[in-house]
């Protein structure tokens, strides 16, 4: 069992495990959440509430991410698997960029819907985060398919992430998946 705080050369440590987790749990429940706050209607009375909670947890999910890239500037990254090919280490590497990369774009586009007014996002009623003046000419309509068509692209390069690290789990038998749990050091 992982005891440590910062990563190591051998093994992440809970703080980068504590991260990856809160955010995929996050991720995870936006796309739903999306999809359902597209089905309302005016007049459903979700359609006040659900949508200031998906941008709430949007912009908890922007701040996560800039605590979580600025903890892997300054921490050590474990040692690939010794038994990974350099094909899979590049496949790893591209596919942890493209994770990251539209994530920012997703959230971007979410952030540039919600202020297309020029009112500012209120999380959770703790904070506001205010809006940009319009940047494009129908904004709102522009930033939405951005959004729709990015977050369905990554929600799947999630899925593909989740099915890889179970196909090192279960079929490789590597420490992929274990040492994301905090079980296990390189192998």
């Amino acid at each position: 069992m992982i005891k440590e705080f910062r990563n190591k050369t051998t093994h992440y440590g809970w703080g980068t495990i504590g991260l990856h987790w809160v955010m995929a749990l996050a991720i995870i429940g936006m796309y739903p959440l999306g999809l359902y706050i597209d089905s309302l209607t005016y007049y459903d009375p979700e359609y006040r509430t659900v949508p200031n909670w998906h941008k709430s947890i949007g912009i908890l999910l922007a701040i996560t991410l800039v605590v979580r890239l600025s903890w892997r500037a300054i921490n050590l990254q474990p040692a690939h698997i010794a038994s990974h090919s350099d094909l899979i280490k590049r496949i790893t590497k591209l596919g942890h960029a493209g994770l990251y990369l539209l994530l920012v774009v997703v959230l971007l586009s979410g952030y540039l819907i919600s202020t297309a007014d020029g009112r500012a996002i209120s999380v959770f009623g703790w904070f506001s985060v205010p809006a940009l003046p319009e940047l494009v000419e129908n904004q709102e309509d522009v930033a939405g398919e951005i959004h729709f068509i990015l977050a369905t692209v990554f929600i799947s390069l999630v899925a593909l992430h989740a099915i890889a690290a179970f196909k090192h789990h279960l079929i490789d038998k590597d420490s992929t998946l274990s040492r994301m749990l905090g079980t296990k050091e390189n192998s």
